[in-house]
């Protein structure tokens, strides 16, 4: 056996399952607590916890070291442990989307080969001080959160191709994010910028530029250049 799907079965508690599994979907159902017996399953390479009513996880989920895809996404956590960044397989997706957390642990930057994080709709009011521990993010979503500034080290994100900011308080951005080489897509709507750093006209590969809803922003001369350049930039 290595599928196992009970999503949206009403299930009020994690059931016991055989060694083996590889892929558990216990999506949308009604279960409050994890037991820890679930981190037995050392197999799992696939987690999907999302849309119950999961408020805490037990020590010991870092012993799913083949896990590559964990969704704890529309759940009730205030706060998740930094243990998360001990998952050192985890290398497709992590969704923490839709909860209410307000920090974001440190230890998660050690998460060096994660392509995908979604962290979105919570109650974020900073990110920790050095990013540069996910080098192989692709993409990272951070929007309808509380931030109000991203660290210098946003610029060490090599890989990072998307970045979602929508619905912070954001009111500037590092100059450092114009060494995302890489990136295609910069989401910056509703927030309360009133500059952008000119290091953003180095972005070669940014083909959307959002801007939507920032009415304090001062358009600089050097966006004209951006969109001649072939960047769609939305006002």
């Amino acid at each position: 056996m290595t599928l196992v799907d009970l999503s949206d079965q009403g299930l009020t508690s994690a059931p016991s399952l055989p060694e083996g599994v590889t892929r558990l979907d216990l999506y949308k159902n009604s279960i409050s607590e994890v037991p820890g017996s679930l981190w037995s399953l050392t197999g799992l390479r696939v987690l999907n916890l999302a849309a119950n009513r999961i408020s805490s996880l037990p020590p010991g989920i870092s012993a799913l070291t083949s896990l590559h895809t964990l969704d704890l996404a529309h759940n009730r956590f205030d706060s998740l442990p930094g243990e998360l960044g001990e998952l050192a397989g985890l290398t497709e997706y992590l969704y923490i989307s839709d909860n209410r957390l307000t920090k974001f642990p440190a230890a998660w930057c050690r998460l060096g080969k994660l392509r995908y994080l979604g962290c979105t709709d919570n109650r974020l009011t900073a990110l920790p001080a050095d990013l540069s521990g996910f080098a192989a993010l692709r993409e990272l979503r951070l929007y309808r959160n509380e931030l109000a500034a991203l660290p210098e080290s946003i610029g060490a994100l090599s890989a990072l191709r998307e970045l979602h900011l929508r619905g912070n308080r954001l009111t500037a951005l590092p100059d450092s994010i114009g060494l995302l080489s890489e990136l295609r897509q910069l989401d910056l709507r509703e927030n309360s910028l009133t500059t952008l750093p000119a290091s953003l006209a180095r972005l070669s590969k940014l083909d959307k530029l959002d801007l939507r809803w920032n009415k304090q922003l001062r358009e600089p001369a050097w966006l004209r250049d951006v969109e001649e350049a072939g960047c769609m930039v939305l006002r």
